[in-house]
């Protein structure tokens, strides 16, 4: 199933991150995890409250296609994805405004004159509120926020205002950063434009605290996981990556998080970043030999596979339930 939005930020072919969230463009790493979590619960197979097949296919979808790599982009360093948010906006301001609005808030916002920022927050938190409560109607919420997002961004580039927008540092640390020169299309250095000190390297542990305090997240993760709750275990991983992205042990975590909630092409990333920094990592060898063994019944027998997965469905199991449901079931902490 796939989410065709053509409005607002997604009409110039950028994805809209912002606005899947139902967060302001300047939002913080806090807001970001907070309204995260809000939406999970409300698309999670396990404790949300569709009562048919239909709507919980549905809901699957937008938190596996939407929400989860909107989350994935906004809560880590994504420098790139910031400065081309900002260049987008700076650039629609100088071609004079002219981009089509057909949604009554931003038309609202676009006549708010110097009230505008406050309008934006109030109108922004108003949408969001009930953006994930009718599933049909979701793309169209998501279209309307991004709408609002472009006026928003025009608006600050006309008041000749910096960048609103915020990068995350690996460290959790926000930081804001105005727009460097250049074609936002092409990604750059950023170190090369903005030096950090090297003590301050993201992604790299620099204290034996900081490696203590990913060995925290990593161990609520594990307690996440023996009680089957694998959404609040990916985001704790996710805080353990950003202080210690060569711990191998998170990283095969985090891909069996995101294969119990049947996100393969995740679970893959980190699963194969885990054997590349641990080929012997046992947890990751297993979900590598599952995956690639999903794979190969996809191809050779897809349709009896589908049946078989409806089976499961209808009794309350999946398949990768099934095999790896074993390891945190009793106490395989380490």
């Amino acid at each position: 199933m796939s989410f065709q939005i053509e409005r607002g930020l997604f009409k110039f072919d950028f994805t809209d991150y912002h606005a899947i969230l139902g967060v302001p463009v300047d939002a913080d790493a806090k807001e970001v995890r907070k309204q995260y979590l809000k939406i999970a619960r409300l698309l999670h197979p396990d404790s949300s409250k569709s009562s048919n097949e239909s709507d919980k296919q549905l809901a699957n979808s937008l938190l596996t296609k939407l929400v989860n790599p909107a989350y994935e982009q906004l809560s880590r360093s994504n420098r790139e994805y910031m400065v081309s948010l900002g260049h987008l906006g700076k650039r629609m301001s100088a071609e004079g405004g002219k981009v089509a609005i057909s949604s009554e808030p931003a038309k609202q916002l676009a006549k708010s004159g110097a009230n505008f920022e406050s309008f934006y927050k109030n109108t922004l938190k108003k949408l969001a509120s009930t953006q994930y409560e009718s599933l049909p109607l979701v793309s169209d919420k998501i279209a309307e926020i991004s709408e609002l997002n472009l006026v928003y961004l025009m608006l600050k580039g006309k008041s000749g205002q910096a960048s609103p927008v915020k990068s995350v540092r690996a460290t959790g640390n926000l930081e804001t950063k105005p727009p460097t020169p250049g074609n936002p299309q092409t990604p750059t250095n950023p170190a090369s434009n903005h030096p950090q000190p090297t003590a301050s390297k993201p992604g790299v542990p620099n204290t034996s605290s900081e490696v203590s305090r990913a060995d925290t997240y990593i161990n609520r993760a594990e307690g996440y996981m023996e009680k089957k709750n694998f959404a609040g275990a990916v985001l704790e991983l996710r805080e353990a990556l950003k202080l210690d992205q060569t711990n191998s042990k998170c990283h095969s975590l985090l891909g069996t998080a995101y294969l119990q909630q049947k996100q393969v092409s995740m679970a893959r990333v980190h699963i194969n970043k885990a054997l590349e920094l641990n080929p012997k990592d046992e947890l990751a060898l297993k979900c590598k030999q599952f995956i690639d063994k999903q794979s190969q019944e996809s191809g050779s027998d897809g349709q009896s596979k589908h049946s078989s997965q409806s089976q499961n469905k209808s009794s309350g199991q999946s398949s990768s339930g099934g095999f790896l449901g074993g390891l945190f079931g009793g106490g395989k902490k380490k």
